[in-house]
């Protein structure tokens, strides 16, 4: 015997599973289309009537410039790099570092092309040019629509109301000049406005502009919040500098702006020892050029008067010592001033040391020096450009504030020893000078006073002549002095940020698709009613007998009236299947009952019988349901007698059976509802009548009250042959079978069958098959005669095809119809 390979049966079973899941919720695929298409087309408006957003970037290389002395005295960083861009980036997104962008741009005044759709931003391409005078008093972030009449004249209107009736330009705006006209180049000026409107492009003459002017305080605080900054390559000096905008050339011109205005403020902040030394050496130059004059000039006349045409050669070298002394004593006390300058700072313990100007200024050689005095003003330049973006409390700067410290420490020891040595120094020159003029003093009276006149002309010649040779080398330096950082790559293009249109209409098909697939998936999860008859093999325990379709007839006889229609097949593929059961009984009963009311136990009962009837049964169809009798008004009648009648004894058998227009089929009515129906069905009599109806008839429907709502029923059961539970798609809730399935697990019924009742589809999935019955079945006779079997023939459905068939609304319902 060859083994069975159970895993292939359940890889089957998966498979069968997978498909029953697919064709399940494939078929509300008009649901998916119609949300689709609606998303689609939200999209596309919100495209339509959404301004475009676009980033633009440039980038630029920030120096390194770190110091060894700044190093040595933040131990934290000697063995590092140096590389410290946080300092650069607050600065780039500062306010005030904004302001100069947007003074070379000029974004005070907005200009918009006037639309129905959306606000377009004209930027350059605008018809005219407004020059606002930001020292007076400005009305701004109010609209104003310009309106140029000619070549030389325009009017200025308040914009038009929104839809809500509110115009913002009335709340807000300067009243005083609308509805005017003014001429180009005529200054506007009233207690709120103060601006000049120009003419660019007189082509556009007839055009409306909306202008809206921005404060540009405002502006910068908006730029620099709005600006983002981040860094190219972690291991790099490349800063990209990017924005947000709604006009690319806008935004382009503010990223190259804002980049050329950092190269230019480090440029000034290099430049700014070289202006101080600058100003100082004009000052001094200024002092001595007004005394050397005065001294040449008295030196001349000194010779005049006294016609010294040459003097000796002692008193030439003695004057030449002197002068060198002398020379080299200003110098001294030149740089000692500076030294006392220096300890001046040290001693206010001041954090801004850009006045201070350099060592090699005053002829001060020393290497420590200058080393120090360059590494503090770095770092008080630093902690200036963090101050222009944060408050000092800020870590960085706190780190600074320490490092400065440290060097003032280091400063003020090397400031009091270099003062002090300089002091000797000037102490043994003053001695030598002593011993000089006592010498000078052996000579003759007019060429002492000559030489001491001698002696002050070239001491201030010298000065002057040093100061000059200074100035030229600061002219020079800072000439040649360019800054360090440099723009890499300019703004040009931009990105489309938003809206993501592509994403956008990905986003509109899933969710077109989810919000319907997610609607019927907890539709489905909180509906506790059959669905298909894979739900109802789960909860359903009795053998199935047939499956009865959903009827759009108008009439409950739709095997009588209709017998050409799928759902009348449908009763004799039910009539069939109950021909092979009780096939020892000469004469049927065959009772059909429910779980709750509205599950076409009635309606079954009369079309089973009629289709009995129909295949030469004689039939009789009785309404057992004494609470709620439906079956005479079937057949358009009153429940006046029958049934109830017979079991109260006031009719006789014969008397309460009614015969149709259909032949071998009768039927029994409910008859007056009792006070006392349980009582009633469980009396001697209704086996009598059953005994008798059994001897006249071949088949008996005998319809009952639902078993879910009275206890009768049950004890019914036991005197038919065949028991017919009739279960409704999308009606019969799960629970109310669990009764029936203990009762015939129990074996307290028997002989019982399901029904399924009010199919939809046209197809029944079960096991992942499809059993079904399609509703265009045609035959043709030779090729003369075509007739639809399984419903009304091709021209009467071409008919309702015109009318009302092909509702786009009515097959949307249809197909979220469980």
């Amino acid at each position: 015997m060859e083994k069975l390979d159970l895993s292939q049966l359940d890889n089957e079973e998966k498979a069968l599973e997978i498909r029953y899941v697919v064709a399940k919720y494939v078929r509300y695929w008009p649901w998916y289309v119609l949300f689709i298409f609606v998303f689609f087309v939200a999209t596309f408006l919100f495209h339509r009537y959404t301004v475009d957003e676009y980033e633009v970037s440039g980038s630029m290389v920030i120096k390194t410039n770190t110091s060894p002395e700044a190093k040595i005295f933040d131990r934290s960083n000697i063995f590092s790099t140096g590389l410290n861009l946080q300092n650069d980036i607050l600065r780039l997104k500062s306010k005030n570092l904004a302001l100069e962008a947007l003074e070379k741009v000029h974004f005070d005044v907005e200009y918009f092309a006037k639309t129905n759709i959306k606000d377009i931003e004209l930027y350059d391409r605008s018809p005219v040019r407004i020059e606002v005078d930001w020292d007076h008093f400005q009305v701004t972030d109010t609209p104003i629509e310009l309106q140029i009449l000619s070549d030389e004249t325009y009017r200025l209107v308040a914009p038009a109301e929104d839809f809500l009736g509110f115009s913002s330009a009335n709340a807000s705006g300067d009243e005083s000049i609308y509805n005017k006209t003014y001429s180009f180049g005529e200054e506007i000026s009233t207690a709120r406005s103060k601006f000049t409107v120009f003419l660019v492009n007189p082509s556009r003459v007839g055009d409306a502009v909306l202008v809206n002017f921005r404060n540009p305080l405002e502006l910068a605080s908006e730029y620099s919040r709005n600006v983002n900054i981040n860094l190219a390559n972690e291991y790099g000096s490349v800063l990209n500098v990017s924005l947000v905008t709604k006009v690319v050339e806008k935004g382009s011109d503010y990223i190259n702006a804002l980049m050329l205005s950092y190269i230019e403020y480090d440029l000034s902040e290099k430049n700014q020892i070289q202006e101080n030394t600058l100003a100082f050496i004009e000052e001094q130059l200024g002092f001595l050029e007004d005394s050397l004059k005065n001294k040449e000039q008295e030196l001349q006349e000194f010779k005049v008067e006294n016609k010294l045409l040459d003097v000796s050669a002692e008193f030439s070298n003695i004057l030449g010592k002197m002068n060198t002394l002398d020379e080299t004593r200003a110098e001294l006390d030149y740089q000692l001033d500076y030294f006392e300058q220096i300890k001046g700072y040290m001693d206010t313990k001041s954090k801004d040391f850009s006045n201070v100007i350099a060592p090699s200024v005053v002829g001060v050689p020393d290497p420590l020096l200058n080393g120090l005095i360059a590494t503090l003003v770095n770092l008080s330049q630093e902690r200036r450009e963090l101050l222009a973006s944060v408050n000092e409390k800020h870590p960085e700067v706190i780190k600074i504030d320490v490092q400065m410290e440290e060097v003032q420490d280091a400063l003020a020891e090397n400031i009091d020893n270099l003062i002090a040595n300089t002091r000797q120094k000037l102490n043994a020159i003053a001695m030598d000078i002593a011993v000089y003029d006592a010498q000078f003093s052996t000579l003759p009276e007019s060429e002492s006073k000559y030489s001491g006149i001698f002696r002050e002309f070239k001491l201030r010649e010298s000065l002057y002549t040093y100061l000059l040779e200074k100035r030229a080398e600061a002219g020079i330096a800072m000439a040649s002095n360019v800054s360090d950082n440099s723009i890499l790559d300019p703004a040009k293009k931009g990105t489309l940020v938003f809206p993501k249109k592509q994403q956008n209409y990905g986003l509109a098909i899933v969710l077109g698709f989810l919000i319907p697939f997610g609607f019927i998936v907890v539709r489905d999860l909180f509906d506790d009613t059959i669905k298909d008859q894979r739900d109802l093999k789960k909860h359903f325990m009795i053998p199935q007998l047939g499956v009865i379709g959903y009827s759009e007839k108008e009439t409950n006889k739709v095997v009588l009236e209709h017998p050409k229609s799928a759902v009348a097949e449908s009763f004799r593929s039910l009539r069939s299947a109950i021909t092979y059961l009780a096939s020892n009984k000469a004469s049927k009963k065959i009772l059909v009952t429910s779980s709750v009311s509205g599950e076409g136990k009635t309606f079954t009962s009369l079309n089973l019988a009629s289709a009995m009837a129909l295949g030469s049964k004689r039939t009789v169809v009785v309404g057992g349901d004494l609470r709620r009798p439906k079956l005479a008004s079937y057949f358009g009648e009153e429940e006046k007698t029958g049934l109830s009648t017979y079991l109260i004894g006031k009719a006789e058998a014969k008397d309460i059976i009614r015969d149709t227009q259909q032949d071998n089929l009768w039927y029994v009515p409910s008859g007056v509802i009792p006070p006392n129906p349980a009582e009633l069905l469980q009396t001697p009599r209704l086996k009598t009548f059953l005994a008798y109806l059994e001897a006249n008839f071949d088949i008996i429907v005998f319809d009952t009250p639902p078993m879910g709502l009275v206890s009768e029923t049950i004890d019914l059961m036991r005197l038919f042959d065949i028991n017919l539970y009739v279960v409704r798609q999308s009606y019969t809730i799960k629970d109310h079978l669990v009764m029936i399935n203990d009762l015939f697990n129990n074996k307290q019924v028997v002989n019982v069958y399901g029904v399924f009742n009010g199919i939809v589809n046209s197809g029944y999935h079960y096991e992942g098959y499809n059993y079904g019955y399609g509703n265009t079945y045609l035959y043709s006779q030779n090729n003369k005669y075509m007739y639809n079997y399984y419903g009304d023939d091709l021209d009467a459905k071409r008919k309702k095809i015109k009318k009302k068939d092909w509702n786009i609304f009515k097959k949307f319902r249809k197909a979220f119809k469980a």
